[in-house]
């Protein structure tokens, strides 16, 4: 298991999971001490897609822009939603079936402000994360537009 870890000033964690992603110990490190909620969202490889069996997601990303880029994405969750913590951690790679692709965990004084920045942050996630996905299929491959 290696991770490649940026830590930056605030409550915000951003882990590059490159050959595993462990969204338990992820959330474990959430500093959650006053805060009444933690929301998550763990994004796994779906095992079909259609008729076809998925064998499995090849992720690429810009290497010196992901943590930056998510980092940035954090801070606005911080400050859009008034929430006092943010981890994420996105697979680089080959993904298999039922294996974590993006872990999200945020905390916060109350869950509503929870649940909202997590939405925000996958749906903000895929548009703007410099990844790419291939999937590849029991009827072949091809390269995914976004990260949906």
């Amino acid at each position: 298991m290696r991770y490649l870890r940026v830590t930056m000033p605030g409550h915000i964690l951003i882990e590059e999971a490159v050959s595993v992603l462990d969204d338990v110990a992820l959330k474990a490190k959430l500093p959650i001490e006053g805060c009444g909620a933690v929301v998550s969202f763990l994004g796994i490889t779906r095992g079909k897609e259609g008729d076809a069996d998925v064998l499995r997601l090849e992720f690429d990303a810009w290497q010196e822009q992901l943590a930056t880029v998510l980092y940035g994405l954090g801070e606005q969750a911080i400050s859009q939603f008034g929430v006092r913590a943010v981890a994420m951690a996105h697979r680089v790679g080959s993904v298999g079936p039922q294996e974590p692709i993006v872990a999200i965990h945020v905390a916060s004084s109350h869950r509503k402000e929870a649940f909202q920045a997590c939405e925000w942050l996958i749906d903000e996630l895929k548009k703007q994360a410099p990844l790419w996905k291939k999937e590849v299929t029991s009827e072949g491959e091809s390269w995914k537009a976004g990260l949906g």
